[in-house]
């Protein structure tokens, strides 16, 4: 219920709108542990996809439909807090390394919205994780507390 109310409490009168007030948009860079935050606090789905083919040029509910009968962890997508959990169960010191090291996701697509549970419509962000070579290490970390866009 708080979900619900907090995500009519953004402005806009689209889930595109009201994701870009939250800073997501297509073809932008998101933390992670941002990413986490608008999944908990206004129900948004939010997916990851390992597999840049299937995030770029397939539409959600189809690749959804896909694989939804494979095991969650054998999947071409995971939803953000599945993926942050069992990091965390993997590796306890990966939130360490997030504060460190933030995991950006580039933003796919934002603003679709896929029926859930009680036949309400749920807003849904695709997002791809960055390949290997594309994290960046070396990079300053930033303040506490903050989010790099």
């Amino acid at each position: 219920m708080k979900q619900r109310n907090a995500w009519s409490a953004l402005p806009g009168s689209t889930p595109a709108e009201k994701l870009q007030v939250l800073g997501v948009k297509k073809d932008t860079r998101v933390d992670i542990r941002r990413l986490d935050e608008i999944s908990r606090r206004y129900g948004v789905t939010v997916y990851l996809f390992f597999e840049e083919d299937l995030a770029r040029n397939r539409p959600v509910d189809t690749v959804i439909q896909e694989f939804g009968n494979i095991p969650v962890f054998e999947r071409p997508y995971i939803s953000v807090p599945d993926f942050l959990r069992f990091t965390q169960e993997n590796d306890p010191s990966f939130e360490q390394t997030l504060q460190e090291y933030p995991l950006m996701v580039e933003i796919v697509s934002s603003g679709a919205t896929l029926t859930g549970t009680g036949g309400t419509d749920v807003p849904v962000v695709t997002g791809l994780m960055p390949f290997l070579d594309e994290l960046d290490v070396d990079a300053q970390p930033p303040e506490p507390g903050t989010y790099v866009p």
